[in-house]
């Protein structure tokens, strides 16, 4: 799977969907970061960038975290959710159409676009990886 967030002032996320694990890198080679993820029976778990990423199925959506920031996913190939929280957070919405997959992270005004080449992954996959690219590529310092 890869994908590009933010256009051309933005970066490249790749990663490879390996059975049940999901093992990436967003950015360049010298100044990016990497992911390994786990698809469990319940969720996902794994790391990115030293953080914690957690979700699991609770009432037909994806919930858990990704470092400090709560997450909420929903749908499998449109899907929409949010990390963060009510107040400091951003929206997403995305939608698969065979194995592209094209979004959008925040607001109308102030939101960033992307688009994944999914390969065989399905949407929320993409969805979810473009959400730990952000956030440890934008929020941690």
């Amino acid at each position: 799977m890869t994908g590009r967030f933010h256009g051309a002032a933005g970066y490249d996320v790749r990663c490879a969907l390996d059975g049940d694990f999901i093992k990436g890198r967003v950015g360049g080679k010298l100044a990016g970061k990497s992911f390994n993820l786990e698809i469990t029976e319940t969720g996902v778990q794994g790391t990115a960038a030293g953080l914690n990423v957690e979700v699991h199925l609770q009432d037909g959506a994806l919930v858990g975290s990704i470092g400090d920031q709560e997450l909420t996913l929903r749908g499998v190939d449109r899907v929409t959710g949010r990390l963060g929280g009510p107040i400091v957070g951003w929206d997403v919405a995305a939608q698969q159409n065979g194995k592209k997959l094209i979004g959008r992270l925040g607001g109308t005004v102030i939101g960033k676009d992307f688009e994944f080449n999914l390969g065989e992954a399905p949407g929320w996959i993409g969805v979810l990886v473009a959400l730990v690219a952000f956030y440890v590529f934008e929020q941690v310092a």
